[in-house]
């Protein structure tokens, strides 16, 4: 495979892991166009760590971490604000590590190499992420799932972390229902839903209707929403999962919840 196919092959999960940070899907492909351009601009920064994938994500690091590591935030945009006041209280680097490990499934040898730290390093934030953030914030959280054990599986382990399942939903049209019923800080919803309905228009028009929260969206194809090209999700996991990378993602997406629920 040449270097421009094995650059579109990681390019989705970039936008996956750039998107996760950010909280938006906006901000997050920006930050992976400019790792593109950067690139372009200055092609020995490939071969650098023997990986093209660990190369972008190198690249990526750099560009993020000089930036400074800022979500966008609008003038008038109160949860994100917030989310942004308690990202400024984590240690440095430690989101970054986590997602780079659960989510990514890089290996420490390989976060060593994207942050340029030694192994070891990359180890202890991991630890610490998964401690601070556990600590950080709590709320609601709806799921919308059709499979039963998968369901049981996810309710646990939110629950687990200290959250409020208020429900599970199989149908759009019980996603709606529930969610008229108490508007949750959270929604964990899989794609495609038992009554052959879309995951994704539930989740739409509960927020037409209700307002607006951190979505997860589950799916056995990430790579179809990691286009770039359409209005995509912030927060996507993959079929099927672990339950490191449902915690993970949980706990980066509950930073961007309602202000109400930030502790």
């Amino acid at each position: 495979m040449d270097t421009t196919a094995e650059i579109s092959q990681a390019l989705p999960y970039l936008r996956r892991y750039a998107r996760a940070l950010t909280g938006a899907q906006s901000s997050g492909d920006n930050y992976a166009a400019a790792t593109l351009e950067a690139i372009l601009a200055d092609r020995t920064l490939l071969g650098e760590t023997g990986s093209t994938k660990t190369d972008l994500f190198r690249t990526f690091h750099g560009i993020w971490s000089t930036s400074g590591a800022q979500i966008e935030v609008q003038e008038d945009d109160a949860p994100r604000k917030a989310a942004q006041r308690h990202l400024s209280r984590l240690t440095p680097n430690t989101r970054e590590a986590l997602l780079l490990h659960t989510v990514e499934e890089f290996s420490y040898t390989d976060i060593s190499k994207i942050m340029s730290i030694a192994q070891t390093e990359a180890e202890e934030l991991v630890d610490l992420a998964r401690r601070e953030m556990a600590d950080a914030v709590s709320g609601r959280v709806m799921i919308i799932e059709d499979e039963s054990i998968i369901a049981m599986d996810l309710e646990a382990l939110v629950v687990e972390m200290g959250h409020r399942v208020t429900g599970v939903a199989r149908t759009h049209r019980e996603a709606v229902a529930l969610a008229g019923e108490e508007m949750p800080d959270l929604i964990l919803a899989d794609i495609q839903l038992a009554d052959n309905s879309s995951g994704i228009e539930a989740v739409n028009e509960v927020m037409g209707d209700l307002g607006t929260c951190p979505v997860i969206f589950i799916t056995a194809f990430p790579e179809r929403l990691l286009s770039g090209e359409r209005k995509e999700p912030a927060f996507l996991i993959a079929k099927p999962y672990t339950q490191e990378q449902v915690r993970s993602a949980v706990s980066q997406a509950m930073f961007f919840a309602s202000t109400e629920t930030l502790n």
